[in-house]
């Protein structure tokens, strides 16, 4: 079900490259880096064959020797919130990610003793910054994470970005994110500033589909290697996974990405 988010109007300003004004705390998920995640989220996480995907693709084309050893899964609700999310029941036994398939289509079933080492979570695009749900955000952040650790895995908040007709959504996420991952001691993932920084850069390559909410193909491919570099602390240019762009474009986007995660880590 694809619930609609509230509806702003249109405004007519450049965007630009910015920063949150607070400093993240928790710059990486090393030396444990993890290799098997849950993406918790919406539909700016299931456009374009789902964000989970990607990401994995990214890993495993760095790591062809051990690929079988990454797994990935999403749990989406279109136009949801944190709220709308029972993150408890998405680690009980036999249930998601219990299997998957391999590329003969052969049924493998997951004996991990920990089902993920990482939690990649997103609010609605909109409930941080809300002035009636930015409340409900702090609120879940904390209880969510809370939930993600007692099963054993990681709490990891993903910074969405901001519509293309508001940029300056972009620095409002980029504060309530950094803040909510400071307060939990939980990464967060700088992909609202990649975009930013990519529309400063190229305004030219389209990032966003005609609602100017939901990714294009380039927009989830440059989300996914912020979350590939933001997991992995590598850099994803060079990269052999292309997601069906041109290498040019590609590169461009894997520079983004990579840029923007240096910069907001501090490294």
């Amino acid at each position: 079900m694809l619930v609609a988010v509230a509806t702003l109007a249109a405004t007519a300003s450049a965007p630009v490259a910015v920063q949150a004004q607070t400093k993240p705390k928790v710059t990486s998920l090393g030396p444990d880096f993890p290799k098997t995640e849950i993406f918790i989220g919406n539909s700016f996480f299931y456009f374009n064959n789902s964000m989970h995907s990607h990401v994995l693709a990214l890993v495993r084309a760095a790591d062809p020797a051990n690929r079988t050893s990454y797994q990935a899964t999403s749990v989406t609700i279109g136009g949801s919130g944190f709220e709308w999310h029972d993150v408890e029941s998405y680690f009980r036994p036999n249930a998601i990610a219990s299997y998957s398939f391999d590329d003969n289509n052969n049924i493998i079933f997951n004996t991990r003793e920990r089902l993920f080492d990482a939690a990649i979570m997103m609010d609605c695009s909109q409930c941080p910054i809300h002035p009636k749900l930015k409340s409900v955000f702090t609120e879940y952040a904390k209880k969510d994470a809370d939930i993600v650790r007692a099963h054993g895995a990681k709490p990891v908040f993903f910074m969405s970005w901001a519509y293309e007709d508001k940029p300056e959504m972009t620095q409002q996420l980029a504060e309530a994110y950094t803040v909510a991952g400071n307060d939990n001691n939980a990464l967060v993932i700088p992909a609202g500033l990649a975009f930013a920084r990519m529309r400063a850069k190229q305004p030219e390559l389209n990032l966003y589909q005609p609602d100017r909410r939901h990714p294009s193909m380039a927009g989830t491919y440059l989300a996914s290697c912020v979350v590939f570099s933001a997991l992995t602390g590598r850099s994803p240019v060079g990269n052999p996974y292309l997601a069906g762009l041109d290498e040019a474009t590609a590169k461009i986007l894997q520079m983004a990405a990579w840029e923007t995660v240096q910069d907001y880590y501090g490294k």
